[in-house]
């Protein structure tokens, strides 16, 4: 078994139970607008990373901080040297960043790629993981690759083509790729951000007149 993380896997289940949790983000973000969205995603960013940081400068901080979340935290979101952002805050920014630069509908499918993919990866990865892909296994990446598919199959699409799914398939392949490799940038920043760059960027050359922008789920 190939273990990348340096907490046990009950910790993990916890790390990935919040992980979870922030799939609220894209299912509140499908029936509201972008500027509530936003309006209420930035003050919750800011706390969170206002909190992150301080914890490094604040020994009460530090401690209380550490008291609550210490078990979940990986070694270099301890490291005082670095000063690296925890994983919440880190996800918290790339949400804020996905609805400020993509339309909504690329930030369903690679928001929802994130939670969703990011955690079964872990989970399966650290469980059955034997045989190494990257910095990761080829097992957990199989499971990153398959959830990161039936995400694509649920979210939403301009008319639903052949041309949508293989976007998103292609979308999908790219952000395991970078979810398994060594990057300075933090999984959950360079996941969502990738995957939304490639869609983006496919979309724009196969449906070029469509404006993604304007599209509206409900």
């Amino acid at each position: 078994m190939i273990n990348a993380s340096n907490i046990d896997y009950k910790a993990e289940l916890a790390r990935k139970g919040i992980h979870f949790f922030s799939l609220s983000i894209p299912i509140i973000y499908y029936y509201i607008e972008r500027d509530l969205a936003l309006a209420i995603l930035v003050p919750i960013t800011l706390v969170f990373l206002a909190v992150d940081l301080l914890r490094y400068y604040h020994k009460p901080t530090a401690d209380l901080f550490y008291k609550i979340f210490g078990f979940m935290l990986r070694k270099h979101e301890q490291d005082e040297n670095s000063k690296r952002l925890n994983g919440a805050t880190n996800v918290l920014i790339a949400a804020s960043l996905c609805v400020i630069i993509f339309p909504k509908l690329i930030v369903l499918s690679a928001f929802s790629i994130l939670i969703i993919s990011d955690s079964v990866a872990a989970l399966f990865g650290r469980r059955f993981g034997k045989r190494k892909f990257l910095q990761k296994s080829i097992e957990g990446s199989t499971a990153f690759f398959l959830s990161a598919l039936l995400v694509i199959a649920l979210t939403p699409k301009v008319n639903g083509s052949i041309n949508e799914y293989l976007i998103g398939a292609a979308a999908a392949f790219v952000g395991t790729v970078v979810e398994a490799g060594s990057w300075k940038i933090d999984d959950n920043l360079s996941v969502p951000l990738s995957v939304g760059v490639v869609m983006w960027g496919m979309y724009f050359i196969v449906y070029p007149s469509v404006n993604l922008f304007s599209l509206t789920f409900h």
